[in-house]
């Protein structure tokens, strides 16, 4: 909920003025300048040849933000206003480079196409909104010169991984699908299934009576996979992310909370108190692996990274459920 709120008070694309879509846009080629050079450092014991090519991208980023300062000044001024990518509603965020370390090939180059995808849409989005002839020629070439990295990031795999790099159009359908589905939808199953756990078990534990519980656990599943829904609906539009339709990801996500909350609610239809509890433990254990081995296949999250966070974080929910409804 407060991320709800917080997402509310960011700026839309369309408010900002020409003033401010230079100003943001000089901040993102700092921001990626800076990413493609740790990205270099990171790489350049194993892959020289590709840390090369990630430092003269960086490069080039200086050069585009040379060019969008000195526009600015030709017809701003001196003064350039702090925008970032993180005051503007559904920009999409860079991912920090220490969340890559240790810098494998695949992905790096999988995030650089993601950053220059993102550029790319974002300068033809500024672009079609312009009025100023230069700033909306300089905007359309910069669109044009992230375009050819995307094609420059693909070269390192060719070079490098010809033989680990699926066909361009599966892995495109496999990043969308992604995008678009399993990350919303593994943020509200992790929502439903953990959050959920405490009211639940407390309720179990406080009354001992299987339907009361039952009725807490539908509530609490169905309202949290409204909240998650309308909140992932909210948050980005999919424009410049990329992540596809806001309606397809909030259907994800809010089908998703709720399947994750109702897992062990169900089992309280039984009227055995204890039978229904066991079950319930024994569901609770299978989703918490279920997410786990998710963030694993499809996120490339270590396998023991996120047993360790989903695992220990929904043992700790449910315990204090446990020992709130024990008190």
């Amino acid at each position: 909920m407060l991320s709800f709120l917080r997402r509310n008070h960011k700026r839309t694309l369309d408010s900002l003025s020409e003033a401010e879509i230079l100003a943001l846009a000089i901040s993102s080629e700092e921001d990626d300048a800076r990413i493609y050079r740790a990205y270099a450092d990171g790489l350049r014991d194993d892959f020289p040849a590709s840390a090369t090519v990630f430092e003269e991208m960086a490069q080039e980023e200086d050069e585009h933000r040379s060019q969008l300062i000195a526009l600015f000044e030709q017809r701003c001024g001196n003064v350039i206003p702090l925008i970032r990518r993180d005051h503007v509603h559904g920009f999409p965020e860079r991912r920090p480079d220490w969340l890559v370390k240790p810098f494998g090939l695949e992905a790096v180059r999988n995030q650089a196409e993601a950053m220059e995808r993102q550029a790319e849409r974002f300068y033809l989005a500024a672009a079609k909104r312009s009025q100023d002839p230069a700033i909306r020629d300089l905007l359309g070439t910069l669109a044009a010169a992230e375009s050819n990295h995307q094609t420059l990031a693909r070269d390192l795999a060719d070079k490098h991984l010809p033989m680990e790099i699926a066909e361009e159009e599966i892995g495109k359908e496999r990043r969308q699908f992604i995008l678009t589905y399993v990350q919303p939808g593994l943020a509200g199953l992790m929502d439903g299934s953990v959050s959920t756990l405490a009211p639940i078990f407390a309720a179990a534990f406080a009354t001992q009576d299987t339907w009361q519980t039952f009725l807490v656990g539908l509530a609490a599943s169905v309202g949290a996979g409204i909240s998650m829904g309308f909140t992932e609906v909210a948050s980005d539009d999919g424009r410049l992310s990329g992540r596809g339709s806001p309606v397809k990801r909030g259907l994800a996500t809010g089908i998703m909370t709720t399947v994750g909350g109702l897992g062990h609610t169900l089992p309280y239809l039984i009227p055995h108190f204890n039978t229904a509890t066991a079950i319930a433990f024994a569901i609770v254990f299978v989703e918490l692996w279920v997410i786990a081995y998710i963030q694993n296949r499809y996120m490339e999250t270590p396998f023991w990274r996120a047993t360790l966070q989903i695992v220990l974080g929904g043992g700790l929910v449910l315990a204090a459920g446990m020992l709130i409804g024990s008190a």
